[in-house]
Protein backbone atom coordinates (compact mmCIF):
# COMPACT_ATOMS: atom_id res chain seq x y z
CA UNK A 1 0.00 0.00 0.00
CA UNK A 2 1.31 3.25 -0.79
CA UNK A 3 1.63 6.45 1.05
CA UNK A 4 -0.61 7.93 -0.66
CA UNK A 5 -3.29 5.62 -0.57
CA UNK A 6 -2.51 5.05 3.47
CA UNK A 7 -3.09 9.16 3.86
CA UNK A 8 -6.11 8.80 2.16
CA UNK A 9 -7.59 5.78 4.27
CA UNK A 10 -6.13 7.78 7.41
CA UNK A 11 -8.49 10.68 5.96
CA UNK A 12 -11.54 8.57 5.65
CA UNK A 13 -11.23 6.85 9.38
CA UNK A 14 -10.87 10.48 10.29
CA UNK A 15 -14.28 11.51 8.94
CA UNK A 16 -16.23 8.81 9.86
CA UNK A 17 -15.08 9.53 13.52
CA UNK A 18 -15.89 12.99 13.44
CA UNK A 19 -19.56 12.26 11.86
CA UNK A 20 -19.89 9.41 14.66
CA UNK A 21 -18.83 12.19 16.93
CA UNK A 22 -21.52 14.55 15.45
CA UNK A 23 -23.90 12.42 15.78
CA UNK A 24 -23.15 11.30 19.49
CA UNK A 25 -23.33 14.95 20.64
CA UNK A 26 -26.83 15.30 18.61
CA UNK A 27 -28.32 12.31 20.25
CA UNK A 28 -27.54 13.66 23.93
CA UNK A 29 -28.82 16.86 23.46
CA UNK A 30 -31.99 16.00 21.43
CA UNK A 31 -32.68 13.51 24.36
CA UNK A 32 -31.93 15.59 27.23
CA UNK A 33 -34.37 17.71 29.27
CA UNK A 34 -32.13 20.46 29.93
CA UNK A 35 -29.31 21.99 27.85
CA UNK A 36 -26.04 20.49 28.51
CA UNK A 37 -22.54 21.36 28.91
CA UNK A 38 -19.17 20.25 27.27
CA UNK A 39 -17.91 18.60 29.77
CA UNK A 40 -20.79 15.85 30.21
CA UNK A 41 -20.69 14.88 26.77
CA UNK A 42 -17.15 14.21 26.48
CA UNK A 43 -16.68 11.04 28.38
CA UNK A 44 -18.98 9.81 24.97
CA UNK A 45 -16.53 11.07 22.44
CA UNK A 46 -13.27 9.50 21.13
CA UNK A 47 -10.08 10.54 22.55
CA UNK A 48 -8.63 13.81 21.81
CA UNK A 49 -12.40 14.87 20.31
CA UNK A 50 -12.56 18.57 20.01
CA UNK A 51 -15.85 18.69 21.52
CA UNK A 52 -15.99 23.09 21.31
CA UNK A 53 -15.50 22.63 17.62
CA UNK A 54 -17.77 19.92 16.95
CA UNK A 55 -20.39 21.73 18.75
CA UNK A 56 -20.13 24.92 16.53
CA UNK A 57 -19.92 22.72 13.52
CA UNK A 58 -22.96 20.92 14.50
CA UNK A 59 -24.38 24.62 15.37
CA UNK A 60 -24.29 25.47 11.67
CA UNK A 61 -25.50 22.48 10.37
CA UNK A 62 -28.71 23.24 11.68
CA UNK A 63 -28.95 26.99 10.52
CA UNK A 64 -31.94 27.94 8.71
CA UNK A 65 -33.75 24.71 10.18
CA UNK A 66 -36.99 24.76 11.79
CA UNK A 67 -34.78 23.66 15.08
CA UNK A 68 -31.37 25.28 15.96
CA UNK A 69 -28.51 24.17 17.99
CA UNK A 70 -28.07 27.00 20.35
CA UNK A 71 -25.66 28.00 22.89
CA UNK A 72 -27.17 29.09 26.44
CA UNK A 73 -24.14 30.07 28.63
CA UNK A 74 -21.94 27.41 28.75
CA UNK A 75 -24.41 24.99 27.64
CA UNK A 76 -26.01 23.96 24.96
CA UNK A 77 -29.79 22.91 23.66
CA UNK A 78 -32.39 22.31 20.78
CA UNK A 79 -34.50 25.02 20.31
CA UNK A 80 -37.17 25.97 17.54
CA UNK A 81 -36.14 28.34 15.48
CA UNK A 82 -37.47 31.99 16.31
CA UNK A 83 -39.23 32.82 13.16
CA UNK A 84 -41.06 29.58 13.60
CA UNK A 85 -42.39 29.48 17.27
CA UNK A 86 -45.37 31.24 16.71
CA UNK A 87 -46.49 27.61 15.61
CA UNK A 88 -45.68 26.17 18.83
CA UNK A 89 -47.63 28.90 20.73
CA UNK A 90 -51.25 27.50 20.59
CA UNK A 91 -49.57 24.21 22.54
CA UNK A 92 -47.70 26.22 25.27
CA UNK A 93 -49.50 26.23 28.82
CA UNK A 94 -50.99 29.08 29.93
CA UNK A 95 -48.90 30.33 32.88
CA UNK A 96 -49.76 33.49 35.27
CA UNK A 97 -47.75 36.49 34.04
CA UNK A 98 -45.10 37.88 36.37
CA UNK A 99 -46.31 40.94 38.46
CA UNK A 100 -44.50 44.07 37.80
CA UNK A 101 -41.97 43.88 41.12
CA UNK A 102 -40.79 40.15 39.70
CA UNK A 103 -40.55 41.57 36.59
CA UNK A 104 -38.86 44.66 37.79
CA UNK A 105 -36.69 42.29 40.22
CA UNK A 106 -35.86 40.02 37.87
CA UNK A 107 -34.46 42.78 35.76
CA UNK A 108 -32.13 44.45 38.50
CA UNK A 109 -30.65 40.99 39.49
CA UNK A 110 -29.77 40.35 35.95
CA UNK A 111 -28.41 43.45 35.38
CA UNK A 112 -26.43 44.42 39.07
CA UNK A 113 -25.85 40.78 39.90
CA UNK A 114 -23.99 39.74 42.18
CA UNK A 115 -26.61 41.65 44.11
CA UNK A 116 -28.46 41.59 47.92
CA UNK A 117 -32.08 42.11 48.64
CA UNK A 118 -31.17 45.70 50.02
CA UNK A 119 -29.13 47.09 46.86
CA UNK A 120 -32.64 45.73 44.69
CA UNK A 121 -34.43 48.12 47.38
CA UNK A 122 -32.09 50.88 46.53
CA UNK A 123 -32.25 50.62 43.17
CA UNK A 124 -36.64 50.19 42.77
CA UNK A 125 -37.14 52.71 45.47
CA UNK A 126 -39.75 50.47 47.36
CA UNK A 127 -39.40 47.01 49.65
CA UNK A 128 -38.71 43.85 48.13
CA UNK A 129 -40.61 41.24 49.81
CA UNK A 130 -39.31 37.44 50.19
CA UNK A 131 -41.92 36.45 48.35
CA UNK A 132 -41.05 38.36 45.04
CA UNK A 133 -37.29 36.33 45.33
CA UNK A 134 -39.00 32.92 46.31
CA UNK A 135 -41.25 33.23 43.34
CA UNK A 136 -38.03 33.70 40.49
CA UNK A 137 -36.38 31.07 42.63
CA UNK A 138 -39.35 28.65 42.03
CA UNK A 139 -38.94 29.39 38.49
CA UNK A 140 -35.52 28.66 38.42
CA UNK A 141 -34.63 31.69 36.85
CA UNK A 142 -32.39 33.40 39.80
CA UNK A 143 -30.10 31.42 42.31
CA UNK A 144 -28.45 32.69 45.66
CA UNK A 145 -25.04 32.72 44.77
CA UNK A 146 -23.35 33.27 47.90
CA UNK A 147 -23.11 35.84 51.32
CA UNK A 148 -21.75 39.53 50.52
CA UNK A 149 -18.58 40.06 53.14
CA UNK A 150 -20.82 43.18 55.06
CA UNK A 151 -22.23 43.33 58.46
CA UNK A 152 -25.15 40.87 58.59
CA UNK A 153 -23.56 38.88 55.65
CA UNK A 154 -26.24 39.54 53.51
CA UNK A 155 -27.01 36.85 50.22
CA UNK A 156 -26.29 37.49 46.91
CA UNK A 157 -28.41 36.48 44.29
CA UNK A 158 -27.28 36.03 40.05
CA UNK A 159 -29.61 34.22 37.11
CA UNK A 160 -29.36 30.53 36.09
CA UNK A 161 -28.80 29.09 32.85
CA UNK A 162 -32.59 28.52 32.69
CA UNK A 163 -33.01 32.31 32.82
CA UNK A 164 -30.61 32.37 29.41
CA UNK A 165 -32.83 29.80 27.98
CA UNK A 166 -35.78 30.78 28.61
CA UNK A 167 -35.22 34.40 27.12
CA UNK A 168 -33.13 33.05 24.67
CA UNK A 169 -30.20 34.75 25.13
CA UNK A 170 -26.30 32.96 24.63
CA UNK A 171 -25.05 34.81 27.75
CA UNK A 172 -25.60 37.65 29.95
CA UNK A 173 -24.13 39.98 27.16
CA UNK A 174 -26.76 39.47 25.06
CA UNK A 175 -29.60 41.54 27.62
CA UNK A 176 -31.03 44.41 26.02
CA UNK A 177 -30.38 47.78 27.07
CA UNK A 178 -32.32 50.49 29.09
CA UNK A 179 -34.65 51.73 26.87
CA UNK A 180 -35.07 48.64 25.58
CA UNK A 181 -36.57 47.26 28.77
CA UNK A 182 -39.15 50.18 29.75
CA UNK A 183 -40.55 49.61 25.98
CA UNK A 184 -40.94 46.06 26.96
CA UNK A 185 -42.39 46.89 30.01
CA UNK A 186 -39.49 45.07 32.09
CA UNK A 187 -38.65 48.42 33.90
CA UNK A 188 -41.11 50.86 35.04
CA UNK A 189 -40.74 54.56 34.01
CA UNK A 190 -40.86 55.60 37.51
CA UNK A 191 -37.19 54.24 38.35
CA UNK A 192 -34.84 56.65 39.06
CA UNK A 193 -33.67 58.87 35.39
CA UNK A 194 -30.08 58.12 36.50
CA UNK A 195 -30.19 54.37 36.58
CA UNK A 196 -27.17 53.13 34.97
CA UNK A 197 -27.31 49.73 33.15
CA UNK A 198 -23.90 48.35 34.67
CA UNK A 199 -21.93 44.91 33.14
CA UNK A 200 -23.56 41.91 35.50
CA UNK A 201 -21.25 39.11 36.33
CA UNK A 202 -21.88 36.13 36.49
CA UNK A 203 -19.05 33.53 37.18
CA UNK A 204 -17.29 32.40 40.27
CA UNK A 205 -17.55 34.08 43.66
CA UNK A 206 -15.76 37.64 43.72
CA UNK A 207 -13.77 38.23 46.57
CA UNK A 208 -16.47 40.25 48.65
CA UNK A 209 -18.52 37.10 48.31
CA UNK A 210 -18.35 34.13 50.62
CA UNK A 211 -20.08 30.63 49.87
CA UNK A 212 -23.33 29.91 51.32
CA UNK A 213 -22.94 27.22 53.74
CA UNK A 214 -24.40 23.39 53.32
CA UNK A 215 -27.70 24.04 54.77
CA UNK A 216 -27.75 27.60 54.04
CA UNK A 217 -31.25 28.33 51.87
CA UNK A 218 -32.07 31.41 53.62
CA UNK A 219 -31.84 35.21 53.77
CA UNK A 220 -30.11 36.80 56.85
CA UNK A 221 -32.55 37.37 59.38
Amino acid sequence: MNSETTNRNNEDDRLDLELRNLRIIEALIFASEKPVAPKDLQPYLSDMANIDALLEELSKLYEGRGVNLVKRGDEWAFRTADDLSFLLRKDNVETRPLSRASLETLSIIAYHQPTTRAEIEEVRGVSAGRGTLDILMEAGWIKMRGRRRTPGRPVTYGTTAEFLDHFSLESLADLPGLEELKGSGLLSNRLPSTLQIPMPFDGPLRDDEDPLDEFDDDEEE
